[in-house]
């Protein structure tokens, strides 16, 4: 296996992003007892837009930096992220021109976002039954507090932040040092030859 030095620093500088992001953003949707912080999965996105390696990478070291600094039932829900990049990655790998498809896009989009709703619901699921949770999951009921907060607000968060991270890959696509890490069918929206 190649090493690729920009795609190590992309990696990292993507890590250091993931987790000052949810650390020092102002832009947070409270639903008590879920909170979505905007922009929180960028750096995966990003990542998964690069190739599967740099997709593992980010993943894995925003995952540490959770165990590190989190309650343990965020950092297991950071850990469900490898799920959706590494998935994502791989098929992005396969089907290298799906981001200049519009629907295809807004799809995919989706389904990512369900993997990692249904990863996130899974990890909640037991801290729940075991009444490891803080009291708010328990006061709106297992329905509002896991299906739809954990569950519907993952796909939704997902939705969105994916969005973001689509449009800043399209926008620094045009600089030469960050297109380098790009498949070429992602570099300007073209195939190079």
């Amino acid at each position: 296996m190649k090493l690729n030095i920009q795609k190590i620093c992309a990696s990292a500088l993507l890590i250091a992003i993931g987790l000052i992001i949810p650390l020092f953003s102002p832009i947070r949707i409270r639903l008590d007892p879920a909170s979505f912080t905007l922009a929180s999965h960028v750096p995966i996105f990003i990542a998964m837009m690069i190739s599967p390696g740099t997709a593992l990478g980010v993943a894995l070291g925003t995952t540490l930096g959770f165990f590190l600094s989190s309650p343990i039932v965020i950092a297991m829900r950071a850990a469900t992220h490898l799920l959706f990049a590494l998935a994502g990655a791989y098929y992005l790998q396969k089907v290298p021109d799906l981001l200049e498809h519009p629907v295809k896009t807004r799809i995919f989009s989706l389904v990512i976002g369900i993997i990692h709703a249904a990863a996130e619901v899974a990890v909640v699921i037991p801290f729940y039954f075991n009444n490891n949770l803080s009291a708010g999951f328990y006061d709106k009921g297992f329905f509002v507090s896991v299906v739809l907060l954990v569950g519907v607000g993952s796909v939704l968060h997902s939705m969105i932040d994916f969005e973001i991270a689509l449009a800043i890959v399209k926008a620094l696509s045009k600089q030469r040092s960050f297109s380098a890490l790009l498949p070429p069918q992602r570099v300007h929206g073209q195939q190079h030859s």
